[in-house]
């Protein structure tokens, strides 16, 4: 496979990248051939995976604008993935035009895009990192020096957390994030569920990511309300995102087609 100039030919393309995956649910142009047969495989058996996946892009604009209305200014955007339309700096800067965002990522074609979608913007920046290395990442961060630490920091992990498997220990590591953050920062959280939809589909899903660059691991309401220690919730608690401050009435057979557990947690 001849990769595209802006990508250079260092990556592998050849394995289905979660990231680009996801790019392809929301309808983006940065994915290629593995990625896109992957993704059709799984929309056959299920066919609501995009409008899934654009739901919790929208929990994310709801997050990120209530962060905003609260007075948080800085945004540190981990498993940001490849930029599309309403991506965190568009929301938060087109609300506070002195927003900070870090987005980080391991894929590097979301790095490299990211790079050329953010030249230019002061206030941006993207690293290339991993979520299960938190003293590198946040070592990289820090040397930025974007973000200041005295200040209140948001902590988006959005459709992160289902690709970190129990050994990798994910609640030890959200800890270590939430300690580096000061008080008055928050904790935005998004991740799936198969408690919602027939084993049947969920295993499917399961079987295809094991070909790709993550793993998917489902987890239940009780399991990621408890990612949130340390944190205040913020009402509604962990809910179904759709739920999540929605923009407008909807119903709760509506929202549990998109199986995904969502909250916004403060630290004291």
């Amino acid at each position: 496979m001849t990769n595209p100039q802006w990508v250079g030919d260092d990556i592998d393309l050849s394995r289905p990248s979660v990231s680009r995956v996801y790019d392809f649910y929301l309808g983006g142009f940065h994915n290629f051939g593995p990625d896109r047969e992957m993704a059709e495989k799984a929309i056959a058996g299920w066919p609501d995976l995009p409008l899934i996946m654009k739901a919790n892009r929208a929990f994310l604009r709801r997050g990120v604008t209530y962060m905003v209305e609260q007075g948080v200014r800085q945004f540190l955007d981990i498993g940001s993935g490849i930029p599309t339309v309403g991506n965190v700096h568009e929301v938060a800067q087109g609300l506070a035009p002195d927003a900070k965002i870090v987005y980080v990522d391991n894929d590097p074609v979301a790095v490299a895009h990211s790079k050329s979608l953010l030249e230019g913007n002061a206030n941006a920046a993207v690293l290339a990192g991993d979520f299960t290395d938190p003293q590198e990442l946040l070592e990289a961060v820090e040397a930025l020096g974007l973000l200041d630490r005295s200040q209140p920091i948001a902590l988006l992990l959005n459709a992160l957390l289902h690709f970190i498997p129990e050994e990798a220990k994910p609640g030890e590591l959200i800890a270590t994030y939430r300690d580096w953050t000061p008080p008055g920062s928050y904790l935005l959280m998004c991740h799936a569920t198969n408690e919602l939809h027939p084993s049947t589909q969920t295993e499917e899903i399961q079987e295809l990511y094991t070909k790709a660059t993550a793993t998917m691991n489902f987890r239940g309401r009780t399991e990621v309300e408890a990612f949130f220690e340390g944190y205040e919730l913020i009402e509604p608690g962990v809910s179904l995102a759709a739920l999540w401050h929605p923009d407008s009435e909807i119903s709760l057979e509506e929202a549990e087609r998109v199986p995904g557990w969502a909250g916004v947690g403060k630290k004291p």
